[in-house]
């Protein structure tokens, strides 16, 4: 009877690691270094080998385990192929056939982001439902769908990417991805501040912001919890850029929630509030019950989900 799985988060800087019984406890987890050198094949093998290392340290045979689920920085095709992942110096390969050769037991890959949202859906704030859209707001916005509890990855394995849908035509400054008005360049930590830069440089309006140093997210929002007017402004336009295309995304994959995780999630129910307000604005009447939750596992809902995803590997 297998009792136990592995969920690997592998990024640029560490693999995080956990060890899971196949119900959903998390017993133990750690990380190890992400070997980049030499096109990235290290990576590989140092997970199993740290994860053989834990068998050994927990007694544990290898037949108690239903295997391994790995979470990586890229495009994921349904069969483990990985698209490139520059962060890793890996080129096209697939990664589950890879790591089944080394570990011997079966494997689930897809791309970091997915399985964040599974492990969301497992574990976290989206317990409970079945399909749902995690929406992470940090750096970017990056996104995961699970529809009927499976990941929802695309040909080319480009399913949730939601940051890069287009919200302004006329937008003039270039998004990391290389084209102009993403949804990632208004409602990213570094979108918002951004916005408050430019409402800052182009009016006079007094605002506690113009005595902050360097402005971040949580300055903004804090100082909108306050009732700054060009806060509250700034928040109000994040609510409608982020709720109008969360809107769009409903339209398409029609999910009972939507998960929203990341740094500025941290806001907390302002961040909610604004957003399924103008979500109701403008969404397809089918759609209006999406419920808007925030996220639970932090930096852990990666190996969760990686953990899930091998138990309903099909």
């Amino acid at each position: 009877m297998k009792k136990y799985v592995f969920g690997a988060d592998i990024g640029g800087t560490t693999v995080k690691l956990g060890f899971f019984t196949v119900e959903g406890e998390l017993l133990d987890k750690w990380e190890i270094p992400t070997r980049k050198d030499e096109g990235g094949c290290f990576i590989l093998p140092d997970v199993a080998a740290s994860l053989e290392a834990k068998l050994a340290e927990r007694s544990i045979d290898k037949e108690e385990v239903a295997g391994v689920g790995i979470g990586v920085p890229g495009p994921v095709k349904d069969d483990g192929t990985v698209l490139r992942c520059v962060n890793l110096g890996w080129g096209v390969f697939n990664v589950e056939e890879e790591f089944e050769k080394i570990f011997g037991l079966p494997v689930k890959v897809g791309n970091d982001a997915n399985m964040a949202s599974l492990g969301e859906m497992w574990q976290g704030g989206g317990k409970g439902y079945h399909s749902i859209v995690m929406v992470t707001l940090g750096t970017g916005v990056g996104g995961g769908i699970i529809i009927n509890g499976r990941m929802l990855s695309g040909t080319n394995g480009a399913g949730g990417e939601i940051g890069h849908i287009c919200v302004n035509d006329d937008e003039t400054e270039v998004c990391g991805c290389g084209k102009k008005g993403c949804l990632e360049q208004y409602t990213s930590a570094t979108g918002i501040t951004r916005m408050a830069e430019r409402a800052l440089n182009n009016t006079e309006r007094a605002s506690k912001l113009r005595a902050v140093q360097y402005i971040s997210a949580k300055e903004i929002f804090d100082a909108a919890k306050e009732g700054d007017d060009l806060a509250l402004e700034l928040v109000e336009n994040h609510g409608k850029t982020l709720g109008k295309a969360l809107a769009s995304v409903a339209c398409v994959c029609d999910p009972e929630a939507f998960v929203i995780g990341g740094g500025v999630s941290k806001a907390g129910s302002i961040l909610l509030e604004t957003t399924s307000k103008y979500y109701q604005q403008y969404v397809f009447h089918a759609c209006k019950n999406a419920k808007f939750v925030l996220a639970t596992l932090g930096n852990d809902a990666g190996i969760y989900g990686c953990a899930r995803a091998i138990l309903t590997k099909e």
